[in-house]
């Protein structure tokens, strides 16, 4: 399903995604990550053995909210769950994110022994709103 342009506006800017996921004891867990899209998916980057990638590993359901740093009253509300799990380029994703999101070509916080993976949303339901 393609996204609405004001909702891929709101992922392809530098507003942050808050990814609420479910933990293994059924707990919900919500973290503020980078984001993007590529038109019809969001696009997230993590380090494996963080808990919201295991969380999603384990149940691939999840709902992000991005709201426009500049415009608060504007957001979006997308639940849907994973469709791909990869780390094959995940490292330039992360590098491409860092220039979106920091300004810098490489990003600056790997730690030795990391490795990166890029999860691939589909979204089932979205929600905008502009007030």
């Amino acid at each position: 399903m393609p996204l609405d342009p004001p909702v891929r506006a709101l992922l392809e800017g530098r507003n942050f995604a808050h990814v609420g996921t479910i933990r293994k004891d059924g707990s919900p867990s919500v973290v503020p990550v980078w984001c993007d899209t590529d038109g019809e998916h969001l696009i997230l980057n993590s380090a494996e053995g963080r808990d919201w990638p295991t969380n999603l590993e384990r149940d691939p359901r999840v709902a992000v909210t991005v709201i426009n740093l500049e415009q608060p009253y504007e957001y979006t509300q997308i639940r849907g769950r994973v469709v791909e799990r990869t780390h094959e380029d995940a490292n330039a994703v992360i590098d491409s994110l860092a220039k979106k999101y920091l300004g810098v070509d490489e990003y600056p916080m790997h730690q030795p022994g990391e490795r990166r993976v890029t999860i691939r949303i589909a979204p089932d339901k979205v929600y905008y709103q502009n007030r």
